[in-house]
């Protein structure tokens, strides 16, 4: 992926690769102590990154999930616990974007964003409904001009560490487990109970606790567009092409060191093909691949974004289900074959081929909304609805 000409221009490639720099230095620990990321982080909004989508005019960059993505990507190839914190924070960012102009409580809430460089975390899983986020069973209650909610949130990723929660609730008492509102609350307007321990395979960086939230807060932090548009319009779409770009990011470090390692032994024995050199190129065929599926994604929501019917149909929830799959499950044949290059050297850690946080954090990609729950979804759709196969979209 290139970046975008402006983005080359405000020098947001440089900022980035100063934060990819401490990330890196972090990662190994990060990921052993299973800690959160907080040298990345601050080094995140000491360059003033968590604020880059917030509009112009509320004090941002007016950044594009295209140049996010490219981001993510970026950091992945250093950390992708810390990769992953910022995308997530951005996932969650872009629905405010996309679904909080008109509100003026939000635009305020933006503008806090960028100026004070908050870190803001999900709740959309709950105890009863796994990871379906498009159902809840807890209920947002409003009374007056205040708004109180009570959700045992499964997980919660860095909740410990944000600076505010957008959390998914039915609209009211007796609405439907589908009939969802998305509601922002600041850090001192609710309190976490750690429920759940995050001791996990990879990821390990992301603090996802489960915790029992309760929160109060004035009623107008309640988004005024349904969840429903603000999951199918942004959270779908930024959701699986900034994980693709994280995981992506994985693959490219993964591929990189086992491109070192071959050409290691081939200045070793300069007139025989070195050992993986075949496998090399099978993997470069793969993260091309990827790269491809993701670019492909990102045009696609990009000529999508001003056409709210388009974000909202069958055909472009199909396609980005589709950028997620390929990706997740692509990420994991790259970095098992980057192993193989290296062998023992990739199998061991503390080498300059080590690979094993990569393929522990590559396996999170399938589980990060169950492939199994998308493919299920997508089949669904394909029974009343003809895929698009134009190569030119």
């Amino acid at each position: 992926m290139n970046f975008p000409v402006k983005i080359m221009q405000d020098g947001l490639a440089a900022r980035v690769a100063r934060v990819a720099e401490i990330a890196a230095k972090h990662a190994d620990a990060v990921d052993a102590e299973g800690r959160f990321p907080r040298e990345a982080v601050d080094a995140m909004k000491a360059e003033r990154l968590l604020g880059i989508q917030v509009p112009h005019h509320l004090g941002g960059e007016s950044a594009s999930i295209t140049g996010i993505a490219e981001l993510c990507s970026m950091l992945g190839q250093a950390c992708a616990a810390s990769a992953m914190v910022f995308a997530m924070h951005h996932i969650k960012l872009s629905s405010l974007v996309e679904h909080g102009a008109d509100s003026e409580w939000h635009c305020h809430f933006m503008r806090s964003i960028a100026a004070g460089q908050l870190l803001i975390a999900s709740a959309t899983t709950e105890g009863g409904i796994g990871g379906n986020l498009r159902n809840s069973i807890c209920a947002v209650e409003v009374d007056g001009d205040i708004c109180r909610l009570e959700k045992d949130a499964t997980v919660i990723s860095y909740g410990s560490h944000a600076d505010a929660i957008l959390i998914t609730s039915r609209a009211h008492a007796q609405a439907a487990s589908s009939d969802q509102v998305l509601t922002a609350f600041l850090k001192d307007q609710y309190t976490l109970e750690r429920t759940h321990a995050w001791n996990t395979l990879g990821m390990r960086g992301t603090c996802s606790d489960g915790f029992l939230f309760k929160g109060q807060a004035p009623a107008q932090q309640i988004l005024p567009k349904p969840f429903a548009e603000i999951a199918a319009q942004s959270m779908l779409a930024s959701s699986h092409l900034l994980w693709s770009g994280v995981w992506y990011g994985i693959a490219v470090d993964a591929v990189a060191r086992a491109q070192a390692f071959v050409r290691a032994a081939a200045r070793k024995a300069p007139d025989a093909q070195p050992p993986g050199a075949l496998r090399l190129a099978e993997v470069s065929n793969l993260l091309q691949m990827v790269k491809s599926n993701v670019v492909a994604g990102l045009k696609a929501y990009e000529h999508a974004k001003a056409d709210p019917d388009r974000l909202s149909s069958m055909g472009f929830a199909v396609a980005m289900n589709n950028v997620k799959i390929a990706s997740s499950e692509t990420i994991l044949e790259i970095v098992n074959h980057a192993m193989l290059i290296c062998g023992i050297m990739g199998y061991k850690n503390g080498t300059p081929f080590s690979l094993g946080r990569h393929l522990r954090d590559a396996h999170s990609a399938q589980l990060m909304i169950s492939n199994d729950r998308i493919l299920g979804n997508t089949s669904s759709m394909l029974l009343v609805h003809k895929q698009d196969t134009s190569l030119l979209g």
